[in-house]
């Protein structure tokens, strides 16, 4: 008589097959170079008690050995790499040059005034045009920057999140540009204010008001975009901020968990929208912890969608999540140290079964990374993929007494400080209280004092250091962009049509007064090239601006 193991087993054997008729596997048989097979899972002889409740089967509830249940023997992981420098056109040429190479999806990293809402001419903006990422003032740039890049074969990841619905309106208007339907778009936008206050600071609005037009954007794309994941809740800038992995799995959960709130609050149902939720995680040099951690984190996010908000669709329950190996663990110092640490990172999150990832390129603690080193962090991905078969077997380290130890365990402590969140009224009460900011800075704190007294060693930094390093060749940005920019932002003013620019303004302003879904107004404001910049001073001026405690 079979038991509800063996049930369990045989729903996993059925939804390989379905999976396989869609996506194949990637080659047969799989084996080691000594001949020896690689099985599609490995499974204990004799499961214990708990088992089916802590681990179960890849692709199914509680989700810990992966979403999928062939994970990459079908299909590898979305390899991204985040680019974004300079002009629309620099930028777009290295994304032709990475996707040349293999890569699979597209990252955009955006400057500083694009992230805060500020067009390239405005004081504010002095000094910082095209620095850390790509300037976008206007639907000109958006189009110079996916120029020959058709958009229904590409899927693209945007880092922005205040002003997320005006970078989504010309990604939105650029398809149809193209030809695209609203409904083929696929990709994700980061999304996540939450984290701005909690760790980087890039926020615009106050708390409530965010909260708002996050939840026009689910409204919206529920209707328009089925394909597009509307945000990507971030544990990657709080670990960034000086985290713990525990910190990081706790806080990403919470901030979740309050979007998830906001959305019922808007009268959407939880299975219209939960499927399309997605998440940022940090990639860290601790290999063991990494891997137990977004194992942690699936399970734990399956019990929330399923316990907590009780979600009917197996879909609302999965948590998708895209891995960037950790920028602050690159090291000025002997940079092509960092090389190793990207493999060992990328590795952990490959074995945590990420469905995205991104690899630091050696050069990050400098400068911009040039195009050789954007190439090696690629060549990285790909040679993990490939070259080290850790990619044929399900969740290859389940099993493991340490990493099971670890996986229980950091769901364990993440809990707790989930229940402390939830005593001051969930993330955004305990954000307005500096609650996980001063978590953050406290072990940020103790963890410098490690290094600094030599607890902690950092290889080339406080040991094995070297007295002369040659200076790597860096990337520059051209001191003529801001320039360029600036002159190109104005000759869009000069040139668009101002009447119907001032109308769309006028009726997104009603709308955000009114309390009417602002996307639709934001998307035909971008396609009379209205800039990012006046939309973002629209809302300001009906929403305000939020200072930090």
């Amino acid at each position: 008589m079979s038991g509800p193991y063996e049930n369990q087993k045989n729903k996993w054997k059925q939804n390989v097959e379905k999976t396989l008729q869609k996506f194949p596997e990637r080659k047969e048989p799989f084996e080691t170079s000594s001949g020896i097979p690689v099985h599609r899972l490995y499974e204990p002889e004799k499961p214990e008690d708990g088992y089916l409740e802590k681990l179960g089967f890849p692709g199914a509830y509680p989700y810990t050995r992966g979403i999928q249940p062939t994970m990459y023997r079908s299909r590898h992981w979305t390899m991204r790499q985040y680019a974004g420098f300079g002009s629309a056109k620099e930028t777009n040429e290295r994304f032709r040059y990475l996707l040349d190479q293999g890569q699979t999806g597209l990252s955009v990293a955006f400057d500083l005034p694009t992230q805060i809402g500020y067009d390239s001419d405005d004081p504010m903006a002095e000094g910082e045009v095209g620095k850390v990422g790509v300037a976008i003032d206007s639907l000109e740039d958006m189009e110079q920057l996916f120029a020959e890049i058709p958009l229904n074969k590409v899927s693209t990841s945007m880092t922005i999140n205040a002003p997320a619905s005006i970078l989504l309106a010309m990604y939105i208007a650029v398809g149809e540009k193209q030809g695209v339907a609203k409904e083929k778009l696929t990709g994700t936008i980061q999304n996540d204010i939450l984290k701005e206050y909690i760790a980087r600071g890039t926020y615009i609005y106050p708390p409530e008001s965010s909260m708002r037009i996050i939840t026009d954007i689910f409204s919206y794309c529920q209707e328009n975009l089925p394909k597009f994941n509307t945000i990507s809740i971030s544990g990657y800038h709080i670990r960034e901020a000086g985290a713990t992995a525990v910190q990081e799995v706790a806080f990403t959960l919470a901030n979740g968990m309050a979007y998830v709130d906001a959305a019922l609050a808007a009268g959407l149902e939880i299975d219209q929208f939960a499927p399309r939720l997605a998440f940022f995680f940090n990639a860290h040099n601790q290999f063991f912890e990494e891997a137990a951690k977004y194992r942690a984190a699936r399970r734990m996010w399956a019990k929330i969608m399923k316990e907590k908000y009780n979600a009917q669709d197996p879909k609302s329950w999965k948590m998708r999540f895209h891995t960037q190996t950790g920028g602050s663990t690159l090291t000025a110092q002997q940079p092509d140290n960092n090389i190793v640490r990207v493999t060992v990172q990328a590795l952990a999150a490959i074995m945590g079964g990420t469905q995205s990832l991104h690899t630091n390129s050696k050069d990050e603690a400098l400068a911009l990374p040039t195009e050789d080193s954007a190439r090696i962090a690629l060549r990285t991905q790909q040679i993990l993929a490939h070259e080290s078969g850790v990619t044929e077997t399900v969740d290859p380290l389940a099993g493991s007494y340490f990493v099971e130890s670890l996986t229980d365990e950091i769901e364990e402590k993440a809990n707790e400080y989930i229940k402390r969140i939830d005593e001051f009224g969930g993330a955004v009460k305990a954000v307005e209280a500096g609650y996980m900011q001063r978590e953050i800075h406290q072990t940020a704190y103790e963890t410098q004092k490690d290094i600094e007294k030599g607890e902690d060693v950092i290889v080339g930094v406080n040991e094995f250091t070297i007295d002369e390093e040659v200076e790597p060749e860096l990337l520059r940005v051209d001191e003529k962009l801001e320039k360029n920019q600036v002159e190109a932002t104005e000759r869009i003013r000069e040139n668009r049509d101002a009447d119907a620019v001032a109308d769309s303004l006028k009726k997104l302003r009603e709308a955000a007064v009114n309390n009417e879904n602002l996307m639709p107004f934001i998307v035909e404001a971008v396609k009379v090239y209205a800039t990012v910049g006046e939309i973002a001073n629209v809302l300001r001026e009906e929403f305000g601006e939020y200072t930090a405690m």
